[in-house]
Formats: C-alpha cells, structure tokens, sequence
C-alpha cells in the first residue's frame, strides 16, 4: 500500500475518534460547578466536533444534518420572538437567557460552518447563508432590546440633589452701564454657584439593576461582528437623553450670530445659564455618562472612549460655541462680572474636561476649551479697561434731582464690592495691565493677622476706579448752580463711597487711611454747604453796635423781617434736596440747628422789649422745628408747615 494513502484515516476510524472526545466533551459538560468560561469552552469544542462529524458524513453520505437540526432549533427560539408583542427582556430574566443562548448557538454554528476544510459545498454554503440571515434577524431585536432598556430604565436626573445656591450675594444689573443716568439702581443678588463645585458627583443615568443585561447585549454583538450597530443604538439613546436634559435646564443652542445680536438682558441670563450649566454638564452629567460607557463598553478598548465622545460632543460644541461667541462679542463693561464667572468656571474645570477626554480622540476638544479659557481672560481684561474708560467718559446734561446719590456711584461701587470675591483672577488678568500708582502699605484685616498688599494689581485699579469716578462727580457738580446744593451733592457721594468700602471686603483693600480721608471729604463738603446756606442768613443778626444794650426797633425789625425772608427762601428750596443716608441728614440737621436757632435764640434774647407779633413771625422753637423738613426730597411751602 502506498504510504501516502495508508495515512488517510478510514471512515469508520474517524467517526469512531470523533465520537469518543465527542462523548468525553459531553461528559465534562455535565459537570454542575463548572464556570461560565469552562462551560463556554466546552460547548464551543462540543459544536467543533460536531462540525468536524459533518464534515465525515459529508464525505462519506451524511451530510450537515446535525449541524442543520441544530441550527433550526435555534433558529425557532429566535423566530418565535418576531411576532411576540413582548420585549425579550420584559418577560424575564429566563427568556433573555434562552434568547442569548440560542443566538449564541448560531454564532457558534457559523464560526464552525467557516472553519471547516470543505471547499465548494453547496450544502456548507446553504447552512451559512441561513444561518447569517437568522443572526441578523436576532442582531436587529438586540438592538431594539438594548434600545428599550435603556429608554424604560432611564433615571430622572436631578442636579439639585446635589447643588445649591451660594450665600455670596453679589451685583447684577439688567441695565447697560449707558443707562445709569436713567433711573438709580439698587444691589440685586444674582451670582448663582453650586454649593460643592470642586469635586465631580456620579450618579446612575441608567437603573443599576439593568447594567448585566445591557452588558450581555453587547458582548453577543461585539462577538457577532455587529458592534457597530450596538454604538448606533447605544449612542443615539444616550445623546438624546443628554440633548433633553439639556433643554429642561433652558440652555438654548444658539449660533455665534444669535449671541451677537442679544440685548444685555438676555445675554446676561444666558450667561449665567451657561457657568451653572458647564458645572452640571462637567461635573455631573458627563462622569456619570464615562461612568455608564466604562460599565458597558469597557471590555472593547477604544470603541469605549469614541462612543463617549459621540454622545457628549453635540451639547458640548454647544457650550464651547457660546463660550467663544462671548469672548468675540464687544467688551462691554457691564459684561465685566459674567465674564469673570465664566472665566474662573472653565478655568476650575480644565482638569475635569481633560480627564473626561484624554484620549487622543477628544485632544481637539481639551485644546477647544484651553484656548477658550485665554480668549474669555483677555475680553474680562478688555471689559476691566471698558469698566474705567465709561467711568470718566461718563457725562451728564442735567443735574441729578435734589442733590442724592448719582447713579453712576451707585452703579460703580455696588459693582466693584464684588471685585474682592474675583481678587486672585483679577491679579492674574491685570498684572501686565497700567493703573495709577499706589503706594505700598499694608492692612490688617479688623484686627486679625490677615493682610493684602495694596500695591497688588487689582487694588490699584480698585484706586483708579474710584479716583475717576471723584473727579467725575466732581465735574457733576458743576452742573448745579446753587453753591450749596453742589456741596450737598459731593457730601451725598462721598460718603455713600466710604460706606460701601466700610461695609464690605473693599475696607481691605483701600485701608483705613483712603476711609479716614474720605470721611474727612464729605465732612469738609457738609462744612461747606453750611457756610454756603447759613452764613449770609445768621449774618442778618449780628448786632453792629454789641456795646449797646439793645438795637432800635425799626433795626429790630429789619432784621427779623431779613431773616424770616431768608430763612423761607432756604426752606422752601431745601426741603426739596435729598440726603438719603438717615444717619447723616440728622447729623447735618443737628449741626445747623446748633449754629442757626442758637443765633436766632441769642439774637432774639438781647432784644427782648421789641418782641411781638408784627416783628417776630418765626420763634426759635418754629425754626428748630422747620429745619427738621430739610433734605426729605419733597418740596415744601411754609404755609403747609406752620404750627403756630
């Protein structure tokens, strides 16, 4: 016999062998402890055998029987499923398993059919065809299984679980800086932070009972070559759930163009909308989506990192578009505090956003936000300058009504009380920037040990600012013609000046000397004022001669008749000028009654025979209480006031 053919095995021979490791396999699998691996081994051996008995039947008149029975076994498990209302996975955790183990079983049937030696064989082709046809059958009720569980499992996302709103108060107007002049306007609160924003906060987007099922799913179509199907699926559910979440929290995807063409008011909101919503978004919602994607995706290298960037990229370009159509925006100085919170917001969550995307295919959006972070520094730098330039530029035609508090103040120190909270990034973003020079001092903060150096960048321009806006109140005080409304007018601003540094952090940064020489201003300007009133008025009662006893009655006369003409023209028009702060209208109107009614109470003391009512038509106690209706801001006629 020629050795070539004794070494092909006999017919009989092979299905003997076959048989018996067939036998053996089936006993092995038999075993109850077995784990999950073993078993999976063994049934795959066992289907190898199988197909390697279907290959002997073939060549000795068989055929694939075997392997066809199997196939249409699994094939009804599969098939009986089409035309069932009943999800797979809503029906129990039985019927997934029996579903997964006959789509298994096809799989295995077609890994078997393709090993196999036999070259041409129409039935080998035949059995493959249906079988792949089934597969894709099974593929498409997976993905519409995964697509239910993920959509009926989803859980209610709720950030406030876990933020709040801080306790810093600070100054948001919904007015432009321009329309100061239009109305005075008082503090507002209005920075919204998350309670807890420096670390991230995981929470389950899908139930955590379903996770194993959503695994399973994709395990069988990963083996099956349909993973791309599977991150279809899984991606479209995820960025719509994400997309919704983002509508519910109001942030509108809008174009640069859109941006653009806000008005302030909107813009502002938008803003704010958009810190809180980087802090949810980076913090919350998208580790917990990389937290969901690493439970389910983690086992398939980078398809895990790619389907995470897919469901995150749309609302991201979102945010990242917003972030630049702000940045490119005019810097307008009324932006100057919105910028500032979008500024430290990104820059607090750089480290998060490149954790999130450290692969390379999320390099362009960790470079995205890098340069965002420096084109928002230079347009918060750019609105800083803006904020002084409209201080001195600022300009009035009129005078403001009664001598108050001019809006412009109001506006600007309610404004910069905030710049304390934003100190560290200010010093950052100004310290190549030129502001008036200081000297170096420094002070203590109420007696603690606490000090900052009022030579650093932002106290500087903190000098600056307020020195512009002196020397514009300066200039609107000219605007008056009366001499002592002016006074009143400097009096007003200066003091509401010192009491907002008093009242607040800005005490650390001007220091007790810039406090002590303003309070010495509006002191100085409430001198003034009584100078510019009062003198001419308690002139009118000097006597000419003070060696005499008493002065003639028709001189007597004249001169009540002098002061009580005085006296109401200066009542008549300052009972129409303000001076809001309670505190420092009665101190001015103690101060006056001091050196007015002691005059007049003197003067009428010395001339005490000519005293009646057709000289005298006001008696001290009239004028002491007259003088109680100055600085109320509402006009007042002696006749509506008499109480005699």
């Amino acid at each position: 016999m020629d050795e070539r053919q004794s070494a092909v095995p006999t017919y009989e021979g092979d299905l003997h062998v076959v048989a018996a490791a067939h036998h053996i396999v089936k006993a092995l699998g038999a075993a109850k402890n077995l784990s999950h691996d073993l078993r999976k081994i063994l049934i795959d051996l066992d289907t190898h055998l199988s197909m390697i008995t279907s290959n002997i039947d073939s060549k000795g008149g068989r055929g694939f029987f075997d392997v066809e029975e199997r196939l249409k076994q699994a094939e009804r498990k599969i098939v009986s499923w089409e035309s069932d209302p009943m999800m797979i996975w809503d029906s129990g955790p039985r019927k997934a398993s029996e579903y997964l183990e006959a789509v298994n079983e096809i799989q295995t049937l077609i890994d078997g059919l393709r090993g196999l030696s036999v070259n041409e064989n129409r039935k080998q082709k035949e059995l493959l065809h249906h079988a792949a046809v089934v597969l894709q059958m099974a593929m498409s009720s997976l993905e519409e299984e995964l697509v239910h569980i993920l959509v009926q499992h989803r859980q209610q996302f709720e950030p406030k679980q876990m933020s709040s709103h801080s306790n810093r108060k600070d100054v948001v107007y919904d007015e432009s800086f321009v329309s100061v002049e239009d109305e005075p306007a008082e503090e507002t609160s209005g920075r919204n932070c998350s309670s807890d924003d420096s670390s991230e906060y995981i929470v389950d987007l899908v139930h955590a009972d379903v996770i194993p099922d959503i695994k399973s799913i994709a395990k069988v179509m990963f083996t099956s070559d349909y993973s791309q199907e599977f991150c279809e699926a899984f991606i479209g559910v995820q960025k719509e759930a994400l997309e919704q979440y983002f509508a519910t929290i109001e942030v509108g995807k809008l174009s640069i163009e859109d941006v653009l063409k806000m008005e302030w008011t909107s813009m502002s909101s938008e803003m704010n909308k958009w810190t809180w919503s980087m802090k949810i978004i980076f913090r919350v919602y998208l580790p917990s989506e990389k937290w969901l994607c690493d439970q389910v995706l983690g086992d398939f290298g980078s398809v895990n990192p790619l389907c995470f960037l897919e469901i995150s990229k749309s609302t991201i370009l979102c945010l990242l578009n917003f972030g630049e159509a702000i940045a490119m925006g005019p810097h307008q100085p009324e932006k100057l505090l919105r910028l500032l919170d979008m500024y430290e917001t990104l820059a607090d969550l750089l480290l998060d956003i490149d954790t999130l995307f450290s692969e390379e295919a999320g390099s362009f959006l960790r470079i995205a936000f890098h340069e965002l972070l420096e084109r928002l520094g230079d347009s918060a730098a750019a609105a800083f300058k803006a904020f002084g330039v409209a201080i001195s530029s600022n300009r009035s035609l009129y005078p403001f009504p009664g001598g108050g508090v001019h809006p412009l103040n109001k506006y600007v120190m309610n404004y910069i009380r905030m710049f304390p909270e934003y100190c560290n990034t200010l010093n950052l973003l100004l310290k190549d920037q030129d502001a008036d020079a200081t000297n170096p001092v420094t002070e203590p903060e109420y007696g603690q040990n606490v000090s900052i150096s009022t030579s650093s960048p932002v106290v500087c321009h903190l000098r600056s600012i307020t020195s512009s806006l002196e020397s514009n109140l300066q200039k609107k005080s000219k605007l008056y013609k009366n001499e002592a409304l002016q006074h009143i007018f400097l009096m007003n601003n200066v003091h509401y000046m010192v009491q907002k540094v008093k009242g607040s952090e800005l005490r650390l940064f001007f220091g007790d000397e810039w406090i002590r020489k303003h309070n010495a201003k509006f002191q100085q300007y409430a001198t003034n004022y009584e100078r510019a009133t009062w003198s001419s008025v308690v002139s009118l009662l000097k006597d000419d001669n003070p060696g005499s006893s008493s002065m003639s009655k028709s001189t007597f006369k004249d001169r009540c008749k002098g002061f009580s003409v005085a006296f109401e023209e200066v009542y008549k028009s300052q009972t129409s000028w303000c001076i809001p702060d309670p505190q420092l209208r009665e101190d001015l109107r103690i101060s006056t009654s001091l050196k007015v009614v002691h005059a007049y109470r003197t003067f009428l003391g010395r001339n005490p025979a000519h005293i009646d009512d057709k000289c005298v038509k006001h008696t001290a106690e009239d004028v002491e209480k007259l003088l109680l209706d100055l600085f109320e801001g509402s006009p007042r006629s002696l006749r509506s006031s008499r109480r005699w």
